[in-house]
């Protein structure tokens, strides 16, 4: 007996220590479980066993969100050096929550009781090549109410200053606190999604991590907003077969998309909005990829033509689209600029790649065309009522028409008037009664509208727009006989 009590009391002993250990290691298991054993045999060889009671303890560590900083492939990055993640709190009344205040701070740890690979706990903490390459760690102290739900903090991934990536913001809201899980909800700051790994749930650019202590975010290089990635992974360009048109003339596009990741991309999908006046002639379409002919699926919105294949481009390669456009009149008064913009998705992550907008403009001349209108009219005498003069209705002449814009016409001996160069658009003439002595306005028993003392055009470009204006004697009406 003796003996058995003493390796109970030395499992006892042993039980303690790795208490004391896993309260002071912010990487310990969320609970111990502890359970003696024993069995020994008498003088009289008989044999005695049993097992004691469970002794579960739950250590009370500081909580770790932690995480890697990969490339665009989901594959370390060959060089770290210069890369640092600082945790921030949001800009002191900041309604957003998204402006960066000062630099959290956080509770020192020993090489003996910090997490790897931020031993130290630092804030911020310089990535090096070691192992875990790209990795990285903050502890929330829970006694400085770091881990109480409602928290925000800002995670900051900075590149080297001479690097070609950029900066990555995401933003940590704690949501709840239960002994060692601590359930928060990052959101990406920049628009990208984030990726992460483990017992997670993830929509768009939100992640709920159930716990922080075992579940890390794995921040992809283009996550972060070109962070890890080239700032453009494709390229679009525009160009045209000539620098100015006319109306009726054909103009030939050109849309050019180079693949610049370092992997292959699909489900490209190009946008093109054509300027006014220009007309798309899908016929014209085609495609050339690696000098092999290509299908390009086209469709059009107003003005917006939208280009679709199915082909995938590789890393380094171009894919060329060509298509035709024909000028109308309403060319003339547009600018000419067609705006294009290209989407992709990379083959190995499914992350979308995008380009442009790009501009080409197209110099419009209006050759034999023009953009004024003319307006033409007549003041007659309306035997009829019907608004329109016949053989035995008269002009009346020297009347005089106002138009909206102050200016003056007065009729011809025939009683017709006209105005050239007019703006297209709407446009307003009023009879002046007052230079028709002894007329007055004729009803119109045709077009209700006309019976009034103006007319209203709309003046298209290079179109005719008419204004007549029946009258009749005062003495007609039966007034002043």
């Amino acid at each position: 007996m003796k003996n058995h009590s003493y390796w109970f009391r030395v499992a006892t002993s042993i039980l303690v220590t790795s208490l004391c250990q896993s309260t002071m290691s912010a990487n310990a298991q969320t609970s111990f479980t502890n359970q003696a054993s024993y069995s020994y045999t008498d003088s009289a060889k008989n044999i005695y066993q049993n097992s004691s009671g469970k002794l579960v303890a739950i250590p009370q560590p500081l909580n770790d969100p932690f995480g890697r900083i990969l490339g665009c492939n989901g594959q370390v990055i060959p060089d770290y050096t210069g890369f640092s993640v600082g945790l921030y709190e949001p800009l002191s009344g900041d309604s957003t929550q998204t402006e960066l205040g000062r630099l959290v701070s956080l509770t020192p740890t020993q090489a003996t009781t910090g997490v790897q690979p931020n031993v130290t706990n630092t804030n911020p903490y310089n990535l090096t090549n070691q192992n875990p390459l790209g990795g990285y760690n903050f502890l929330l102290d829970p006694n400085k109410g770091q881990t109480d739900p409602g928290k925000v903090y800002i995670l900051v991934i900075n590149p080297p200053s001479n690097s070609i990536y950029s900066q990555r913001r995401v933003k940590i809201q704690i949501l709840a606190h239960s002994n060692s899980i601590v359930r928060y909800i990052a959101t990406s700051l920049d628009g990208q999604p984030i990726t992460t790994t483990g017992d997670t749930t993830f929509t768009n650019n939100i992640a709920v991590i159930s716990n922080s202590q075992t579940v890390g975010l794995e921040f992809f290089a283009f996550n972060f907003s070109s962070a890890m990635c080239q700032p453009h992974q494709v390229q679009i360009t525009k160009s045209g077969d000539r620098a100015t048109a006319q109306p009726g003339d054909t103009a030939i596009y050109r849309l050019s998309i180079k693949n610049i990741a370092e992997v292959s991309l699909n489900h490209v999908v190009i946008t093109d909005v054509l300027p006014l006046g220009f007309s798309f002639l899908a016929k014209s379409v085609k495609g050339e990829l690696n000098n092999n002919i290509i299908t390009i699926a086209s469709s059009k919105s107003g003005t917006t033509i939208t280009f679709k294949t199915d082909a995938t481009i590789p890393s380094g390669q171009v894919l060329n689209i060509a298509y035709a456009a024909q000028l109308n009149g309403d060319a003339i008064r547009g600018n000419g600029i067609n705006t294009a913009i290209v989407n992709g998705q990379r083959v190995d992550n499914s992350l979308i790649v995008k380009d442009g907008p790009v501009n080409y403009q197209l110099q419009v001349q209006p050759g034999i065309t023009s953009d004024c209108g003319t307006i033409i009219g007549r003041v007659f005498i309306d035997k009829n009522f019907d608004g329109e003069q016949q053989n035995n209705e008269p002009g009346v002449p020297n009347a005089v028409i106002y138009l909206e814009n102050g200016n003056r016409i007065t009729t011809d001996d025939r009683g017709v008037f006209s105005v050239i160069n007019v703006i297209p658009g709407v446009h307003t003439g009023v009879l002046d009664l007052t230079g028709v002595p002894g007329y007055t306005l004729a009803p119109n028993h045709k077009f209700r509208e006309r019976n009034s003392q103006s007319r209203l055009v709309r003046l298209e470009p290079g179109g005719l727009g008419r204004m007549n204006f029946g009258v009749m004697p005062i003495s007609a009406t039966g007034v002043n006989k």
